[in-house]
């Protein structure tokens, strides 16, 4: 009895890690944080870091140079996609507009490195990570300490932040990738 033959082999199929950049905006620190996923396991953080402008300088100089050293990390990591919460603000209107034209600039940093982008809402990050959208940095990075299986708390707070936003990058493709293909309608 002959049985059925294949032109390929159904050993597991793996899908290759992917990199997630997340980026928590602002101009005198910038946190960054990079994790890789595979398919269905958790996040692995790769690396954690802030980027940071002296005051001294001039804030057009202070935007290159934040924008500069998110290129050499985007260079160096190679990410394929990048997560960025959207901001809004109520108390501090200077530093709100300040933020607002580094997180412009980040964004067209990450879009000229070819990166998709994600910007969930504060609520929507504190939601994913915690399952609630009021949580406090404590409780978000206990979360974080948690998937990412790390001993201690990532620091400075920039980039704890930042590693949030890729982790939720990370449950949003795993997610994606294991979402059935739409029904064709005929």
């Amino acid at each position: 009895m002959g049985g059925l033959s294949f032109p390929f082999s159904f050993r597991a199929i793996t899908m290759p890690p992917m990199r997630i950049i997340g980026v928590d905006p602002g101009f005198a620190t910038v946190g960054i944080g990079i994790v890789e996923c595979h398919h269905r396991s958790a996040p692995r953080a790769l690396d954690w870091m802030a980027i940071t402008t002296g005051s001294p300088l001039p804030f057009p100089e202070r935007i290159c140079e934040i924008c500069a050293d998110l290129k050499k990390v985007i260079d160096e990591f190679r990410p394929e996609l990048a997560v960025m919460e959207r901001i809004f603000f109520a108390a501090n209107k200077r530093t709100a507009f300040d933020v607002a034209q580094a997180r412009g600039a980040l964004l067209l940093t990450l879009k000229a490195a070819g990166l998709t982008l994600m910007e969930p809402t504060p609520l929507q990050l504190k939601s994913s990570i915690t399952g609630d959208g009021r949580a406090d940095k404590r409780q978000m990075q206990d979360m974080i300490m948690r998937i990412l299986k790390l001993t201690e708390r990532p620091s400075p707070d920039d980039a704890s932040d930042a590693l949030a936003l890729a982790i939720y990058g990370a449950s949003l493709q795993q997610y994606e990738t294991l979402k059935p293909a739409p029904r064709a309608v005929h």
